[in-house]
């Protein structure tokens, strides 16, 4: 049997490194195969910083690809650059295309994206239906794509910079304690975004000291727990509560 499969869809390089870096290296270090979908490289809204050194579209493009490239390394990810362009990121037939074959190559056991509202970032949203929809579609035999059709995997939205402002309700808390170091390590590769490595450093220790409170003492969580937190978008279907 196949090892389990993650498929990460986000819109800009930073994304999946500040708000899911670490279920990503969770889900490598259990020896699952985790492919990140790069909409952009976030070159013209997400990296003031290169602009302001003079620099060309094509070079903050390559700078951001690289980064992109190492941080998914550290992680032990695969990556897919689409340099479908931010600022606006749109939807495109083509794009749609790529991404339902994606699907259907990688037949993900669970898919991480944005959440569906950003008044700061629209390709935050843009991206979150881009996921949303070519996972519906990538169900549908009767959708033209290579492969197989994939099941109905759960979709989880990572946490937005601004959660308030987004309407965004975590109900899952991730712990990724074990895998801490690696996030931080994948953090200290976006020189262009550097000034968000305190940021996201002090969100993943609030929402480990939110987990812990919400495990109780059973979970055997170590003292200082770091977390990701999560909205699931799908209902969770169990025979058992728990």
């Amino acid at each position: 049997m196949p090892a389990r499969s993650m498929l990460v869809i986000t819109a800009h390089p930073g994304d999946f490194v500040w708000r899911c870096a670490g279920a990503i290296a969770l889900a490598s270090s259990r020896g699952e195969r985790v492919v990140i979908a790069c909409l952009s490289f976030g070159e013209r809204g997400e990296s003031a910083s290169l602009w302001r050194k003079g620099w060309s579209l094509d070079e903050v493009k390559a700078h951001r690809r690289s980064e992109a490239e190492r941080a998914a390394a550290v992680l032990g990810a695969e990556i897919r650059c689409y340099d479908a362009g931010d600022y606006p990121l749109e939807e495109t037939p083509q794009l749609r295309q790529a991404l339902i074959d994606l699907y259907r190559e990688v037949q993900p056991a669970v898919v991480l994206t944005h959440a569906p509202a950003d008044p700061y970032n629209h390709d935050h949203a843009v991206a979150h239906a881009i996921a949303t929809r070519t996972r519906v579609l990538a169900q549908a035999p009767g959708v033209a794509g290579p492969g197989e059709v994939i099941g109905a995997p759960p979709v989880f939205c990572f946490e937005p910079h601004q959660p308030e402002q987004c309407g965004f309700m975590p109900n899952v808390l991730l712990d990724i304690t074990p895998v801490w170091v690696r996030k931080v390590e994948a953090m200290a590769i976006l020189g262009a975004q550097g000034h968000l490595v305190s940021y996201y450093t002090e969100l993943g220790r609030r929402r480990g000291t939110q987990a812990a409170r919400n495990s109780g003492p059973n979970l055997g969580l170590p003292s200082e727990v770091y977390a990701e937190a999560y909205q699931r978008i799908f209902p969770q279907v169990t025979q058992e509560l728990s």
